[in-house]
Protein backbone atom coordinates (compact mmCIF):
# COMPACT_ATOMS: atom_id res chain seq x y z
CA UNK A 1 0.00 0.00 0.00
CA UNK A 2 1.25 3.47 -0.86
CA UNK A 3 1.17 5.15 2.57
CA UNK A 4 2.10 8.50 1.06
CA UNK A 5 -1.03 8.41 -1.10
CA UNK A 6 -3.17 7.17 1.78
CA UNK A 7 -1.91 9.89 4.15
CA UNK A 8 -2.56 12.62 1.59
CA UNK A 9 -6.04 11.29 0.91
CA UNK A 10 -6.76 11.31 4.65
CA UNK A 11 -5.37 14.83 5.02
CA UNK A 12 -7.23 16.42 2.13
CA UNK A 13 -10.47 14.53 2.45
CA UNK A 14 -11.69 16.53 5.43
CA UNK A 15 -10.84 19.84 3.76
CA UNK A 16 -12.88 19.16 0.64
CA UNK A 17 -9.72 19.72 -1.49
CA UNK A 18 -9.43 16.29 -3.12
CA UNK A 19 -8.45 16.36 -6.77
CA UNK A 20 -7.92 12.76 -7.88
CA UNK A 21 -6.11 13.59 -11.11
CA UNK A 22 -3.71 15.98 -9.37
CA UNK A 23 -2.92 13.39 -6.67
CA UNK A 24 -2.25 10.73 -9.31
CA UNK A 25 0.19 13.04 -11.10
CA UNK A 26 1.85 14.09 -7.87
CA UNK A 27 2.53 10.53 -6.69
CA UNK A 28 3.15 8.98 -10.09
CA UNK A 29 0.34 6.48 -9.84
CA UNK A 30 -2.82 5.65 -11.71
CA UNK A 31 -5.98 7.67 -10.96
CA UNK A 32 -7.71 4.36 -10.15
CA UNK A 33 -5.19 3.84 -7.33
CA UNK A 34 -6.26 7.11 -5.77
CA UNK A 35 -9.88 6.04 -6.22
CA UNK A 36 -9.22 2.74 -4.44
CA UNK A 37 -7.52 4.42 -1.47
CA UNK A 38 -10.30 6.97 -1.27
CA UNK A 39 -12.97 4.27 -1.25
CA UNK A 40 -11.08 2.36 1.42
CA UNK A 41 -10.97 5.46 3.60
CA UNK A 42 -14.65 6.23 3.13
CA UNK A 43 -15.73 2.72 4.04
CA UNK A 44 -13.62 2.84 7.19
CA UNK A 45 -14.88 6.26 8.28
CA UNK A 46 -18.05 5.92 10.28
CA UNK A 47 -20.08 8.72 11.68
CA UNK A 48 -19.78 9.12 15.37
CA UNK A 49 -23.23 9.08 16.85
CA UNK A 50 -23.77 11.48 19.67
CA UNK A 51 -26.43 10.94 22.27
CA UNK A 52 -27.85 13.56 24.55
CA UNK A 53 -29.32 13.28 28.00
CA UNK A 54 -32.24 15.20 26.52
CA UNK A 55 -33.00 12.80 23.65
CA UNK A 56 -35.89 10.89 25.21
CA UNK A 57 -37.56 14.15 26.30
CA UNK A 58 -37.26 16.18 23.07
CA UNK A 59 -40.66 15.19 21.68
CA UNK A 60 -42.33 16.11 24.99
CA UNK A 61 -40.59 19.49 25.04
CA UNK A 62 -41.58 20.27 21.44
CA UNK A 63 -45.20 19.37 22.12
CA UNK A 64 -45.44 21.54 25.23
CA UNK A 65 -43.70 24.50 23.58
CA UNK A 66 -45.43 24.33 20.19
CA UNK A 67 -48.91 23.33 21.26
CA UNK A 68 -49.26 25.11 24.58
CA UNK A 69 -46.62 27.85 24.49
CA UNK A 70 -44.85 26.52 27.58
CA UNK A 71 -41.68 28.30 28.71
CA UNK A 72 -38.25 26.68 28.99
CA UNK A 73 -38.46 26.71 32.78
CA UNK A 74 -41.93 25.13 32.76
CA UNK A 75 -40.86 22.22 30.56
CA UNK A 76 -37.64 21.83 32.56
CA UNK A 77 -39.63 21.39 35.78
CA UNK A 78 -42.08 19.10 33.99
CA UNK A 79 -39.50 16.66 32.55
CA UNK A 80 -37.59 16.62 35.85
CA UNK A 81 -40.58 14.82 37.29
CA UNK A 82 -40.36 12.33 34.43
CA UNK A 83 -36.74 11.45 35.15
CA UNK A 84 -34.68 14.10 33.39
CA UNK A 85 -31.41 14.47 35.31
CA UNK A 86 -29.76 17.24 33.33
CA UNK A 87 -29.62 20.98 33.87
CA UNK A 88 -31.93 23.85 32.90
CA UNK A 89 -29.41 25.39 30.47
CA UNK A 90 -29.54 22.30 28.23
CA UNK A 91 -33.33 22.53 28.06
CA UNK A 92 -33.30 26.29 27.46
CA UNK A 93 -30.74 26.00 24.64
CA UNK A 94 -32.79 23.26 22.98
CA UNK A 95 -35.99 25.34 23.17
CA UNK A 96 -34.23 28.41 21.72
CA UNK A 97 -32.74 26.36 18.87
CA UNK A 98 -36.11 24.76 18.15
CA UNK A 99 -37.91 28.11 18.00
CA UNK A 100 -35.21 29.59 15.78
CA UNK A 101 -35.40 26.65 13.39
CA UNK A 102 -39.18 26.96 13.19
CA UNK A 103 -39.03 30.72 12.73
CA UNK A 104 -36.32 30.55 10.09
CA UNK A 105 -37.94 27.92 7.92
CA UNK A 106 -38.27 29.33 4.44
CA UNK A 107 -41.57 31.13 4.04
CA UNK A 108 -42.64 30.74 0.43
CA UNK A 109 -43.56 34.12 -0.99
CA UNK A 110 -46.78 33.74 -2.86
CA UNK A 111 -48.98 36.17 -4.68
CA UNK A 112 -52.61 35.61 -3.80
CA UNK A 113 -55.17 35.53 -6.56
CA UNK A 114 -57.45 38.58 -6.99
CA UNK A 115 -60.04 38.95 -4.26
CA UNK A 116 -58.73 36.07 -2.20
CA UNK A 117 -56.97 37.59 0.80
CA UNK A 118 -56.42 40.69 2.90
CA UNK A 119 -54.15 41.17 5.92
CA UNK A 120 -54.99 43.19 9.03
CA UNK A 121 -52.86 44.72 11.77
CA UNK A 122 -52.47 47.79 13.98
CA UNK A 123 -49.76 50.41 14.21
CA UNK A 124 -49.93 50.79 17.97
CA UNK A 125 -49.29 53.70 20.30
CA UNK A 126 -47.84 56.10 17.74
CA UNK A 127 -46.98 59.37 19.47
CA UNK A 128 -47.78 62.58 17.60
CA UNK A 129 -47.28 66.14 18.86
CA UNK A 130 -49.36 69.08 17.66
CA UNK A 131 -48.38 72.70 17.11
CA UNK A 132 -49.05 73.52 20.77
CA UNK A 133 -46.79 70.75 22.03
CA UNK A 134 -49.69 68.54 23.12
CA UNK A 135 -49.11 64.81 22.82
CA UNK A 136 -51.53 62.45 21.07
CA UNK A 137 -51.00 58.71 21.54
CA UNK A 138 -52.87 57.10 18.66
CA UNK A 139 -53.40 53.76 16.92
CA UNK A 140 -53.81 53.23 13.21
CA UNK A 141 -55.84 50.36 11.79
CA UNK A 142 -54.22 48.77 8.73
CA UNK A 143 -55.64 46.47 6.06
CA UNK A 144 -54.15 45.62 2.67
CA UNK A 145 -55.54 43.52 -0.18
CA UNK A 146 -53.11 40.77 -1.14
CA UNK A 147 -53.32 41.01 -4.92
CA UNK A 148 -53.59 44.73 -5.67
CA UNK A 149 -51.91 45.97 -2.47
CA UNK A 150 -54.78 48.47 -2.08
CA UNK A 151 -54.60 49.80 1.46
CA UNK A 152 -57.03 51.28 3.96
CA UNK A 153 -55.88 53.04 7.13
CA UNK A 154 -57.90 54.61 9.92
CA UNK A 155 -56.88 56.65 12.94
CA UNK A 156 -58.30 55.44 16.27
CA UNK A 157 -57.82 56.26 19.94
CA UNK A 158 -58.16 52.61 21.08
CA UNK A 159 -58.06 49.01 19.78
CA UNK A 160 -61.21 47.61 21.34
CA UNK A 161 -63.22 44.98 19.49
CA UNK A 162 -65.99 47.43 18.60
CA UNK A 163 -63.36 49.76 17.17
CA UNK A 164 -61.97 46.89 15.09
CA UNK A 165 -65.47 46.13 13.77
CA UNK A 166 -65.98 49.78 12.86
CA UNK A 167 -62.63 49.93 11.04
CA UNK A 168 -63.36 46.77 9.07
CA UNK A 169 -66.84 48.03 8.20
CA UNK A 170 -65.33 51.20 6.77
CA UNK A 171 -62.63 49.20 4.95
CA UNK A 172 -65.28 47.04 3.27
CA UNK A 173 -67.08 50.16 2.12
CA UNK A 174 -63.79 51.58 0.84
CA UNK A 175 -63.09 48.39 -1.14
CA UNK A 176 -66.76 48.08 -2.15
CA UNK A 177 -66.48 44.39 -1.51
CA UNK A 178 -65.05 41.78 0.85
CA UNK A 179 -62.03 39.47 0.38
CA UNK A 180 -62.74 35.77 0.83
CA UNK A 181 -60.23 35.39 3.67
CA UNK A 182 -58.56 37.83 6.07
CA UNK A 183 -55.32 37.12 7.93
CA UNK A 184 -54.85 38.41 11.50
CA UNK A 185 -52.16 37.98 14.09
CA UNK A 186 -53.27 36.56 17.43
CA UNK A 187 -54.92 39.75 18.70
CA UNK A 188 -57.18 39.35 21.70
CA UNK A 189 -60.11 41.00 19.88
CA UNK A 190 -60.08 38.11 17.39
CA UNK A 191 -59.08 34.95 19.26
CA UNK A 192 -60.26 33.35 22.48
CA UNK A 193 -57.00 33.19 24.43
CA UNK A 194 -58.42 31.00 27.17
CA UNK A 195 -59.26 28.26 24.66
CA UNK A 196 -56.41 28.77 22.20
CA UNK A 197 -53.03 27.08 22.11
CA UNK A 198 -50.02 27.90 19.96
CA UNK A 199 -51.12 25.45 17.28
CA UNK A 200 -54.86 25.36 17.85
CA UNK A 201 -56.31 28.86 17.65
CA UNK A 202 -59.95 29.37 18.63
CA UNK A 203 -61.75 32.45 17.27
CA UNK A 204 -63.88 34.22 19.88
CA UNK A 205 -67.62 33.91 19.41
CA UNK A 206 -68.38 37.57 18.69
CA UNK A 207 -65.68 37.89 16.05
CA UNK A 208 -66.69 34.56 14.50
CA UNK A 209 -70.25 35.87 14.15
CA UNK A 210 -68.99 39.13 12.60
CA UNK A 211 -66.90 37.17 10.08
CA UNK A 212 -69.84 34.94 9.16
CA UNK A 213 -72.14 37.92 8.69
CA UNK A 214 -69.48 39.66 6.61
CA UNK A 215 -68.73 36.59 4.53
CA UNK A 216 -64.98 36.08 5.05
CA UNK A 217 -62.90 33.28 6.53
CA UNK A 218 -60.65 34.13 9.48
CA UNK A 219 -56.99 33.10 9.17
CA UNK A 220 -54.40 33.55 11.92
CA UNK A 221 -50.61 33.60 11.83
CA UNK A 222 -48.76 30.41 12.73
CA UNK A 223 -46.62 30.30 15.84
CA UNK A 224 -43.11 31.73 15.28
CA UNK A 225 -44.07 32.68 11.70
CA UNK A 226 -44.78 36.44 11.74
CA UNK A 227 -43.41 36.63 8.16
CA UNK A 228 -46.71 35.24 6.88
CA UNK A 229 -48.15 38.71 7.53
CA UNK A 230 -45.50 40.47 5.47
CA UNK A 231 -47.76 42.60 3.27
CA UNK A 232 -49.43 44.42 6.15
CA UNK A 233 -46.13 44.71 8.04
CA UNK A 234 -44.73 46.54 5.02
CA UNK A 235 -47.68 48.92 5.34
CA UNK A 236 -46.94 49.38 9.06
CA UNK A 237 -43.45 50.58 8.14
CA UNK A 238 -44.91 53.06 5.66
CA UNK A 239 -46.96 54.59 8.48
CA UNK A 240 -43.72 55.93 9.97
CA UNK A 241 -43.91 58.56 7.24
CA UNK A 242 -46.58 60.27 9.35
CA UNK A 243 -43.89 61.39 11.80
CA UNK A 244 -43.07 64.35 9.55
CA UNK A 245 -46.47 65.79 10.48
CA UNK A 246 -45.44 66.36 14.08
CA UNK A 247 -46.02 70.05 14.72
CA UNK A 248 -48.23 70.33 11.63
CA UNK A 249 -51.71 69.89 13.13
CA UNK A 250 -53.82 71.16 16.00
CA UNK A 251 -56.71 68.75 16.57
CA UNK A 252 -57.54 65.06 16.39
CA UNK A 253 -59.79 65.80 13.42
CA UNK A 254 -56.89 67.40 11.52
CA UNK A 255 -54.77 64.34 12.23
CA UNK A 256 -57.57 62.14 10.87
CA UNK A 257 -57.47 64.09 7.60
CA UNK A 258 -53.67 63.72 7.44
CA UNK A 259 -54.05 59.94 7.75
CA UNK A 260 -56.73 59.91 5.03
CA UNK A 261 -54.48 61.90 2.68
CA UNK A 262 -51.57 59.57 3.46
CA UNK A 263 -53.74 56.58 2.57
CA UNK A 264 -54.65 58.14 -0.76
CA UNK A 265 -50.99 58.93 -1.48
CA UNK A 266 -49.68 55.41 -0.90
CA UNK A 267 -52.43 53.90 -3.06
CA UNK A 268 -51.24 56.13 -5.91
CA UNK A 269 -47.58 55.16 -5.55
CA UNK A 270 -45.85 52.33 -7.43
CA UNK A 271 -45.71 49.21 -5.25
CA UNK A 272 -42.25 47.64 -5.17
CA UNK A 273 -43.88 44.21 -4.97
CA UNK A 274 -46.07 44.53 -8.08
CA UNK A 275 -44.45 47.44 -9.94
CA UNK A 276 -47.93 48.89 -10.34
CA UNK A 277 -50.04 51.45 -8.47
CA UNK A 278 -52.53 49.77 -6.09
CA UNK A 279 -55.42 51.82 -7.51
CA UNK A 280 -54.62 50.59 -11.03
CA UNK A 281 -54.19 46.96 -10.01
CA UNK A 282 -57.39 47.15 -7.94
CA UNK A 283 -59.40 47.69 -11.14
CA UNK A 284 -58.77 44.03 -11.86
CA UNK A 285 -59.15 42.78 -8.28
CA UNK A 286 -62.43 44.47 -7.39
CA UNK A 287 -64.38 42.16 -9.73
CA UNK A 288 -63.29 39.18 -7.61
CA UNK A 289 -64.27 40.55 -4.20
CA UNK A 290 -67.41 39.13 -2.59
CA UNK A 291 -70.30 41.60 -2.67
CA UNK A 292 -71.08 43.67 0.40
CA UNK A 293 -73.59 42.05 2.77
CA UNK A 294 -76.49 43.91 4.32
CA UNK A 295 -74.40 46.58 6.00
CA UNK A 296 -76.94 47.29 8.74
CA UNK A 297 -76.14 43.85 10.13
CA UNK A 298 -72.45 44.73 10.43
CA UNK A 299 -73.31 48.17 11.76
CA UNK A 300 -75.06 46.55 14.71
CA UNK A 301 -71.74 45.13 15.95
CA UNK A 302 -70.39 48.54 16.89
CA UNK A 303 -72.95 51.26 16.31
CA UNK A 304 -74.32 51.35 19.79
CA UNK A 305 -73.59 54.42 21.80
CA UNK A 306 -69.82 54.56 21.75
CA UNK A 307 -68.30 53.81 25.15
CA UNK A 308 -65.29 55.49 26.72
CA UNK A 309 -63.39 54.12 29.68
CA UNK A 310 -62.92 56.41 32.70
CA UNK A 311 -59.23 56.18 33.61
CA UNK A 312 -57.55 56.56 36.98
CA UNK A 313 -57.27 60.32 36.53
CA UNK A 314 -61.10 60.33 36.34
CA UNK A 315 -61.05 61.42 32.71
CA UNK A 316 -62.13 60.01 29.36
CA UNK A 317 -60.20 60.33 26.11
CA UNK A 318 -62.55 61.81 23.52
CA UNK A 319 -61.10 62.53 20.05
CA UNK A 320 -57.67 63.21 21.49
CA UNK A 321 -58.82 65.50 24.31
CA UNK A 322 -59.44 64.51 27.93
CA UNK A 323 -62.59 65.45 29.83
CA UNK A 324 -63.25 64.88 33.53
CA UNK A 325 -66.09 63.06 35.26
CA UNK A 326 -66.79 62.45 38.97
CA UNK A 327 -64.33 60.01 40.59
CA UNK A 328 -67.02 57.41 41.39
CA UNK A 329 -67.03 56.49 37.70
CA UNK A 330 -63.33 55.54 37.56
CA UNK A 331 -63.00 52.17 35.82
CA UNK A 332 -66.48 52.33 34.30
CA UNK A 333 -67.50 52.90 30.68
CA UNK A 334 -69.54 55.98 29.75
CA UNK A 335 -71.03 57.44 26.58
CA UNK A 336 -70.16 60.82 25.10
CA UNK A 337 -72.20 62.89 22.65
CA UNK A 338 -71.44 66.13 20.87
CA UNK A 339 -74.25 68.64 20.79
CA UNK A 340 -73.11 71.72 18.87
CA UNK A 341 -70.13 72.92 20.95
CA UNK A 342 -70.82 70.82 24.05
CA UNK A 343 -69.58 67.36 25.07
CA UNK A 344 -72.23 65.58 27.15
CA UNK A 345 -71.12 62.51 29.09
CA UNK A 346 -73.63 59.88 30.28
CA UNK A 347 -73.45 56.83 32.50
CA UNK A 348 -76.34 54.57 31.46
CA UNK A 349 -79.05 57.21 30.99
CA UNK A 350 -77.76 59.73 33.54
CA UNK A 351 -75.94 62.88 32.46
CA UNK A 352 -72.83 63.00 34.66
CA UNK A 353 -70.82 65.83 33.06
CA UNK A 354 -70.97 68.50 30.37
CA UNK A 355 -67.93 70.25 28.92
CA UNK A 356 -67.49 72.96 26.30
CA UNK A 357 -65.80 71.39 23.29
CA UNK A 358 -62.11 72.23 23.56
CA UNK A 359 -58.81 71.93 21.72
CA UNK A 360 -56.92 71.72 25.03
CA UNK A 361 -55.62 68.32 26.05
CA UNK A 362 -56.91 68.46 29.67
CA UNK A 363 -60.39 69.73 30.48
CA UNK A 364 -61.53 69.60 34.10
CA UNK A 365 -64.71 70.63 35.78
CA UNK A 366 -63.56 72.51 38.87
CA UNK A 367 -65.60 70.25 41.15
CA UNK A 368 -64.05 67.16 39.57
CA UNK A 369 -60.53 68.53 39.95
CA UNK A 370 -61.11 69.19 43.65
CA UNK A 371 -62.63 65.73 44.12
CA UNK A 372 -59.71 64.03 42.34
CA UNK A 373 -57.05 65.88 44.34
CA UNK A 374 -58.82 65.27 47.66
CA UNK A 375 -58.98 61.54 46.95
CA UNK A 376 -55.30 61.27 46.05
CA UNK A 377 -52.56 63.92 45.96
CA UNK A 378 -54.12 66.30 48.52
CA UNK A 379 -55.73 63.72 50.73
CA UNK A 380 -56.34 65.21 54.18
CA UNK A 381 -56.46 68.84 53.02
CA UNK A 382 -59.52 70.87 53.89
CA UNK A 383 -61.94 72.00 51.17
CA UNK A 384 -60.74 75.61 51.08
CA UNK A 385 -57.05 74.70 50.73
CA UNK A 386 -57.76 72.27 47.90
CA UNK A 387 -59.86 74.86 46.10
CA UNK A 388 -57.07 77.45 46.41
CA UNK A 389 -54.57 74.91 45.05
CA UNK A 390 -56.80 74.20 42.05
CA UNK A 391 -57.28 77.88 41.25
CA UNK A 392 -53.62 78.87 41.72
CA UNK A 393 -51.94 75.93 40.04
CA UNK A 394 -54.08 74.30 37.39
CA UNK A 395 -54.91 77.54 35.63
CA UNK A 396 -51.20 78.38 35.43
CA UNK A 397 -50.66 75.04 33.69
CA UNK A 398 -53.09 76.13 30.95
CA UNK A 399 -55.54 73.39 31.94
CA UNK A 400 -59.14 74.25 31.19
CA UNK A 401 -61.33 74.60 34.29
CA UNK A 402 -65.06 75.06 33.79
Amino acid sequence: MRKDVLNQVNKLRGNGLLNKSELARRFGCNRRTVDRYLNDVETKVTKREYSSILDEFKSIIQEKVDTYGASSMAVFKFIQKKGYAGGYLTVNNFVKKHKNEEGNKATIRFETTPGLQAQVDWKEKLTMINRKGETFVINIFLIVLGYSRLKFTKLTSDKRQKTLFECMFEAFRYFQGIPHEILFDNMKTVIDRHKSTFKNVVINDTFKAFAQDSGFEVLTCRAYRAKTKGKVETLAKLVDRLKVYNGEFDTFEELERIVEDFNNDINNEISQATNEMPFDRFKEEKEYLAPLPIMDILLSYFHHEKEYKVYKDSMINYKGQKYSVPTRFIGKYVNAYEVEDTINIYYTEDLIASHPKSEKLFNYKKDHAIEILKSDALKGWDESSVEDFVENNLRRMDIILN
